[in-house]
């Protein structure tokens, strides 16, 4: 018989050894740190985040099987274009796999030694945390359109038509002048 799990208090070895599942959908402005960062155009409200978690054991030759969480969040997020400074939304995407692991110490030499994520098993895991952690995690470093809408602002008096750039001498000009034999011919 499965029990019933709560998302904002999951226990994860048992939701693991159960096989459990469980999705939904969290208001935008709930994802506080991640809404905190949004940029939405007036009176646009923050997307909602679908996600689905999925616990799963994995056998091991030999040892103790392995305990995973299968976890994916789908949704959409207003950043600011560095390019043109006007806000654009971002359609985000996670499909995770997390190993959990008993005690703090073994999830973080795991961690440093294979490329896999490695948490430590928790009685009271928040998922919506998680999901959060993992959006933030996927954010780009540099928010811009693939083409900005609106032709970006040039300030006045910024471009010098290519007429007024003075021309620069030759490095190398000076030497040149040295070389040279008061007759104008090299030596």
């Amino acid at each position: 018989m499965k029990r019933p799990h709560d998302a904002l208090r999951l226990d994860v070895a048992a939701f693991i050894a159960d096989g459990g599942a469980l999705s939904g959908a969290w208001p935008g402005a709930s994802l506080e740190r991640l809404a905190e960062l949004q940029t939405p155009p007036q009176d646009s409200p923050l997307a909602d985040v679908d996600w689905q978690a999925h616990g799963e054991r994995r056998p091991v030759t030999g040892g103790e099987a392995e305990l995973w969480l299968h976890l994916q969040a789908r949704g959409s997020v207003w950043l600011t274009c560095q390019r043109c400074l006007q806000p654009f939304a971002e359609a985000m995407a996670v499909d995770q796999h997390i190993r959990f692991v008993h005690g703090e110490a073994r999830a973080e030499a795991l961690d440093a030694e294979i490329d896999d994520d490695v948490l430590a098993v928790s009685k009271a895991l928040d998922l919506r945390e998680l999901v959060e952690d993992e959006l933030l995690l996927a954010l780009p470093i540099v928010p811009r359109h693939g083409n900005c809408p609106q032709p970006l602002p040039v300030p006045l008096g910024s471009a010098a038509a290519p007429d007024d750039v003075p021309e620069r001498p030759h490095p190398f000009a000076a030497l040149q002048r040295l070389k040279s034999t008061p007759d104008g011919s090299t030596g």
